[in-house]
C-alpha cells in the first residue's frame, strides 16, 4: 500500500468517524439535551460501536449478528448518553434518518456536479 492509499483510508477513517459522530450527536442532544449528550461521547459510541461490532460481525453474521450489534449500538447509546432503552432507540432512529437526509442531500450535489460538469 502507498503512502497516499494510506493518507486517503486515514482522512476517510476520520472524516467518517466525524461525520457519524455529529449525527448521533444531534440526534441524542434533541432527545436527551445537551447536559447528556456531549460531541465527544458521540465520537466513543461511534468509534467503540465500529470496532466491536466490526469485530463481532467477523464471528457471528446473519440476522443474528445483526441483532447483536444493534443491542450493542443501543447499549453504547444508552450508555454513553445516560437514557433509557426507549430513548436509545429513538436517539438511533432519529441517527439513521438523519443520516438518510445527509446522503440524500449529497447525491443530489453529487448529481448536479457530475451533469453541470460532464464528468
Amino acid at each position: 500500500m502507498e503512502i497516499t492509499e494510506i493518507t486517503f483510508l486515514l482522512v476517510s477513517i476520520v472524516v467518517t468517524v466525524l461525520v457519524n459522530s455529529l449525527v448521533v450527536w444531534l440526534a441524542g442532544k434533541s432527545l436527551v439535551g445537551s447536559e447528556k449528550a456531549k460531541f465527544s461521547d458521540a465520537i466513543w459510541i461511534v468509534v467503540l460501536g465500529s470496532v466491536i461490532g466490526g469485530a463481532l460481525n467477523a464471528f457471528v453474521s446473519g440476522i443474528i449478528g445483526s441483532i447483536v450489534v444493534l443491542i450493542l449500538w443501543l447499549l453504547l447509546i444508552k450508555h454513553f448518553f445516560d437514557c433509557g432503552w426507549g430513548k436509545a432507540l429513538l436517539i438511533a432512529i432519529i441517527a439513521v434518518i438523519i443520516s438518510v437526509i445527509i446522503g440524500f442531500i449529497i447525491g443530489i450535489i453529487a448529481g448536479v456536479a457530475v451533469f453541470t460538469l460532464g464528468i
